[in-house]
């Protein structure tokens, strides 16, 4: 295989044996001298454990964000419940006081002095 080098920029033409694309694309890298090879490769360790990092980060913040949603619809959701609580007990009240005054007006209802009716 023939590879050609354009020594202004330091690019090369890379023609791969495998046909992974269907119009055989070229791909330009850069080219880069033997000595440095090493430093790169402790780079990219670097780099890919700070990718790590960074992706952990990431991560966890979104969870902590999502939890933090996650509360304050439970939150808003007990607030909407107790004002719900509170409402239902005033209704209860009156309905209690509504039903006694039924049933004090009504004859029925009426306490009964069983003493003077037996005499």
């Amino acid at each position: 295989m023939e590879v050609d080098v354009d020594e202004d920029d330091g690019t090369f033409i890379n023609i791969s044996l495998a046909d992974d694309s269907a119009e055989g694309e070229q791909t330009a890298h850069r080219y880069i001298p033997l000595d440095q090879c090493s430093t790169m490769n402790c780079d990219i360790d670097g780099d890919m454990e700070n990718q790590v990092e960074q992706e952990e980060k990431t991560r966890l913040i979104n969870q902590v964000l999502e939890l933090q949603h996650t509360l304050e619809d439970l939150s808003a959701r007990v607030d909407a419940v107790k004002e719900e609580n509170l409402k239902l007990k005033s209704e209860n009240q009156v309905l209690g006081q509504y039903i006694e005054n039924l049933m004090s007006a009504s004859s029925v209802f009426q306490t009964t002095d069983t003493k003077s009716k037996r005499k």
